[in-house]
């Protein structure tokens, strides 16, 4: 089999190969090996390569016979820690001292039974602050779509190696649209799983706007890879309900006739949508209707201000950057000063110091009480909520970086690329992008929906019926094998 054809390969065809004798975990991770050295050296996704581990994980018999078993995986350089490899969170101090970590994350752990072979690390912005990845510690990732443009972030190389054709699916982490984000600018399909879903110890389970899964060019790897790793550990704080069956198995189930809300358009005073963006969610939104659904122009009332929650989110965000500065400090074994961060960083940390107890447990409090009300909106009647995922199209590489004259700016035009993504971090709520449209420059375009908590049982089936009128993964990006 040639490496074109198996490039076009999804995570669950590659396993089905190697289950039935076809090809070995060895040959699939070799010609992965390959593809990432032919290719990478244009989007610069990869920073810290695995191969000869991944090599020897491949060829060991100890590689566990899981449903994945010698499908090459690339963890994201953010959280989920890979024992023995790097881990520099983006940043500029622990890249400059080559921190090593000792273990392995709980989903690590999940990756590996499910019998992944981890042959990597992908860029990531500094402590997944920002909409787009162009760390000062390893470089810009690259859109393979456009090279010029970004692949969004936080997760901008796990998006970037894999829709560049180098591996079928790669880890990624959201905590305000960081998979689904990059998933709308590179054509993949990202689902942000429900709060609790995934494991998230041991390092960011006190994050909780934040959760863990992968991008990927198909619905069945998006549902296969959330069985193979939506188990909990003892001790994780949340955990969603279990689903009534596997999630595989909704992926061409009936969905029945739902009740979807289409909200086109961005409420926030603060946010334009860009006319593609919206085309593409109300032409979702006609699909949908011929697919048998009932779509209606609607959404939660909490939306409209989402503006005032801004500054209790951003209380949470700010705080939990002071806290990563910290368990930086921790493992350097010194305290940082500011040429060790980003400015954005730094001006967040900053920040942070002015934030006290009373302060933080009031921002806890307001989105609390966002969640309550955001919720009912499903609890009286409707199933999904319908939007771009992002107000705006991919942006040119440097568009979203901070300078030292302009510490905030990236921080500020990050906005319209998690306007319709945030408010769910929030919530908790599962939703996923789906690569629907395409600009007119030919840049990919995402729609988003949103489903009630602990719903990605929905979310899987209306995606499946989407994917088979699209039929989105049978076009690549131009660089793709």
């Amino acid at each position: 089999m040639s490496d074109d054809v198996l490039a076009r390969h999804d995570a669950t065809a590659l396993a089905a190969l190697i289950r039935d004798g076809e090809l070995t975990p060895t040959e699939v991770t070799e010609a992965t090996i390959a593809r990432i050295e032919a290719l990478d050296g244009d989007v610069n996704a990869v920073i810290h390569p695995a191969f000869e581990r991944g090599m020897a994980e491949a060829a060991s018999p100890d590689l566990a016979d899981g449903p994945f078993r010698g499908v090459p995986m690339l963890m994201k350089d953010l959280w989920p820690s890979t024992a023995g490899e790097p881990l520099h969170l983006g940043n500029k101090a622990l890249a400059a001292a080559g921190y090593v970590h000792p273990t392995d994350a709980d989903l690590t752990v999940r990756y590996r039974e499910a019998g992944f072979v981890m042959v990597g690390r992908t860029n990531t912005p500094e402590l997944g602050l920002v909409a787009t990845t162009e760390p000062e510690s390893h470089g810009p990732s690259r859109n393979p779509w456009d090279l010029a443009r970004s692949p969004g972030g936080s997760s901008g190389g796990a998006a970037a190696a894999v829709a560049a054709g180098m591996v079928p699916a790669a880890n990624a982490s959201d905590g305000g649209g960081s998979i689904r984000i990059p998933a709308a600018h590179c054509g993949l399909v990202g689902l942000k799983p429900s709060r609790g879903r995934v494991p998230m110890g041991p390092m960011q389970e006190e994050w909780s706007v934040s959760v863990q899964h992968v991008v990927c060019h198909t619905v069945r790897d998006c549902a296969g890879i959330l069985d193979a790793t939506a188990r909990p550990f003892p001790g994780d704080g949340v955990i969603a309900p279990p689903p009534s069956r596997p999630f595989a198995a909704e992926v061409g189930a009936d969905a029945g006739r739902l009740r979807i809300g289409l909200l086109p358009v961005s409420p926030r005073d603060d946010t334009t949508t860009d006319d593609e963006c919206a085309g593409a969610a109300r032409d979702a939104a006609s699909l949908l209707e011929r697919l048998g659904h009932d779509v209606v122009e609607a959404h939660p009332a909490a939306l409209d201000r989402t503006e005032e929650l801004g500054d209790a989110f951003m209380t949470n965000w700010f705080s939990n950057c002071r806290k990563n500065l910290s368990w930086i400090e921790s493992v350097l074994g010194r305290e940082l000063v500011e040429d060790d961060v980003e400015p954005a960083t730094w001006i967040m940390a900053q920040m942070a110091l002015g934030v006290s107890g009373q302060d933080y447990m009031a921002a806890q409090s307001a989105m609390a009480g966002f969640r309550r009300e955001m919720l009912q909106w499903w609890a009286d009647g409707f199933d999904l909520l319908l939007t771009p995922t992002m107000a705006a199209l991919p942006a040119e590489l440097g568009d979203l970086v901070a300078t030292e004259d302009d510490p905030t700016r990236a921080l500020r035009h990050s906005a319209p690329y998690a306007a319709f993504t945030s408010p769910f971090n929030v919530t908790g709520q599962p939703g996923i992008s789906l690569p629907l449209a395409r600009s007119a420059s030919g840049l990919p375009i995402g729609v988003q929906l949103v489903a009630a908590y602990a719903r990605e049982d929905l979310l899987l089936r209306v995606a499946a019926q989407l994917e088979a009128e699209v039929r989105w993964a049978d076009v690549r990006a131009p660089m793709h094998p």
